[in-house]
């Protein structure tokens, strides 16, 4: 019955799994590129032992990580090429953490996704069930019922029906119990999803203020203040606000859509607690 809770990390881990696989690619693609110097403009650096592999290799990955190199490399790439790469490059350093919290977002937003589509039952059907076995079999048959269903409610009704010899006060304690257990698994990364939602714009923001630093550097560094130099730091500066609200957006609807899913697993939870509690009322149990 709570295979479910443990599976539903499945997609968590694959998540972060690629996150953290992404430096590595990029150190791939960075061996692949210093094995052909003429491909990407790396700097050498004077005194450095042109005969070594190691330390040409050093030299390589170090030189491709600064000054430029990655994003020469990036330039060169089918993304890079592409309308959105070629707007993450003139994004500047922003767009990396933007990158980076788009991605904890989609995270946890498929592994609520996939979570709380397991965690739909048929609850009319589910009572049907439970009251027939009590009917006919008897509590240990509505017991093993409910061992068969996933979901928290299948989990809060059968926490009630193991204290059944207890009395209906002990019942409704340990559905009070489960209940509580239940709903804070359900809004397990519900605060993450919310937290990237204020998060996207504010670091939007900040490229942005920190893009409008450097243009203004640039303007004032320049003898001839032309408009398109300003229109160009601008709107390269404006990027990353369209990026974190690009990322805020969407990431807000899919959180209010999670908040209205478990609040109907509240509903429901409610009603088929109180009609088992009626159901072995009835039945004298």
């Amino acid at each position: 019955m709570n295979i479910w809770k443990n599976s539903s990390w499945l997609a968590l881990a694959l998540g972060i799994l690629v996150l953290v696989s992404t430096p590595m690619a990029f150190a791939q693609d960075a061996a692949d590129v210093a094995d052909d110097v003429s491909t990407v403009n790396f700097r050498i650096a004077p005194g450095a032992v042109a005969d070594s592999d190691t330390t040409g290799f050093a030299q390589a990955t170090l030189d491709f990580y600064s000054e430029g190199g990655f994003y020469a490399w990036f330039e060169q790439t089918r993304l890079g090429r592409s309308g959105v790469g070629g707007l993450f490059i003139q994004g500047g350093l922003f767009m990396w953490p933007l990158l980076a919290t788009a991605i904890i977002g989609m995270i946890f937003i498929l592994e609520r996704l996939w979570t709380l589509s397991r965690a739909r039952v048929n609850t009319r059907k589910l009572m049907f069930n439970i009251q027939k076995s009590l009917r006919s079999e008897g509590v240990d048959s509505a017991i093993r019922t409910c061992e068969r269903t996933r979901g928290p409610i299948a989990a809060i009704l059968h926490a009630g029906l193991l204290r059944t010899a207890r009395g209906p006060v002990a019942v409704e304690k340990a559905i009070e119990t489960a209940g509580a257990i239940e709903m804070a698994f359900l809004e397990k990364g519900l605060a993450a999803i919310a937290a990237v939602v204020n998060v996207g714009p504010m670091l939007g923001f900040l490229g942005t203020v920190s893009g409008m630093i450097n243009a203004f550097k640039a303007i004032a560094a320049s003898e001839n203040v032309s408009a398109k130099l300003v229109a160009t730091g601008i709107s390269e500066a404006l990027i990353t606000t369209a990026t974190g609200l690009v990322i805020a957006i969407p990431t807000s609807l899919c959180h209010s859509y999670f908040v209205g899913l478990v609040d109907r697993f509240v509903v429901e939870m409610e009603e088929t607690s109180a009609e088992l509690i009626n159901e072995l009322t009835e039945l004298g149990l």
